[in-house]
């Protein structure tokens, strides 16, 4: 892994291609960029995406770190992504998994998957954030990569709107916890609720639960 690069954006602008054209110049040319989302909830799993936007990628395409887009920007671009780019792989680790491995681990081993099984295999990886996951593929860790890469940023879309869909799913089978409003993060509603109905499968026994006063009516 190489020294990861630092995270301020000189140009203050959306992501580039630059780390993509960069890696390129040294003859790399299956270059995948790869986030996760879902990290912080309370429940649910943590969804990792690898994407490899390949040669014939229309730089044009406003891609962008998946908080700064809108729910139906994000939308748009994930059917985009995922028709257009050369190569994509999403991958689910589960609450029992993340439980298990602690979260940073099961987010790592999320990437490793997305690496090893996305289809062609990748030469080189833009990983976002401080930490580079054990595999063999070359790359490096990028700080805030999803608002420096192009790729990593595709790649958090996929993440994201893949997650947010599930935890809409989930809202069905667990109705009185609201997944489908805060997704399995910790807001008062969320904590609300575990406190009146308690835990769902869905939910991280890991994870410190931090008590909420209940209104009284």
């Amino acid at each position: 892994m190489e020294k990861q690069l630092g995270s301020k954006n000189a140009s203050g602008l959306a992501p580039t291609l630059k780390l993509e054209e960069s890696a390129a110049s040294r003859g790399f040319r299956n270059i995948a960029g790869v986030d996760e989302a879902g990290r912080g909830p309370l429940a649910g799993p943590v969804l990792v995406a690898a994407v490899i936007l390949g040669k014939d990628w229309n730089a044009d395409h406003p891609l962008n770190d998946s908080k700064k887009l809108s729910l139906q920007k994000r939308e748009y671009l994930f059917e985009l992504i995922c028709s257009e780019a050369q190569a994509f792989k999403i991958v689910s680790i589960s609450p029992e998994e993340i439980d298990r491995l602690n979260i940073l681990q099961a987010t790592l081993f999320g990437m490793y998957r997305c690496l090893a099984e996305i289809a062609p295999a990748p030469d080189y990886a833009l990983v976002d954030g401080n930490k580079y996951p054990q595999t063999k593929v070359p790359g490096k860790a990028v700080i805030k990569g999803d608002a420096l890469s192009k790729s990593i940023a595709a790649a958090s879309i996929l993440a994201k709107v893949t997650r947010d869909r599930l935890m809409v799913e989930n809202a069905k089978l667990y109705p009185e916890w609201g997944f489908e409003r805060h997704k399995g993060y910790p807001t008062k509603l969320h904590r609300e609720a575990i406190a009146e109905h308690g835990l769902t499968p869905l939910h991280r026994r890991s994870f410190r639960f931090k008590p909420v006063q209940m209104s009284l009516l």
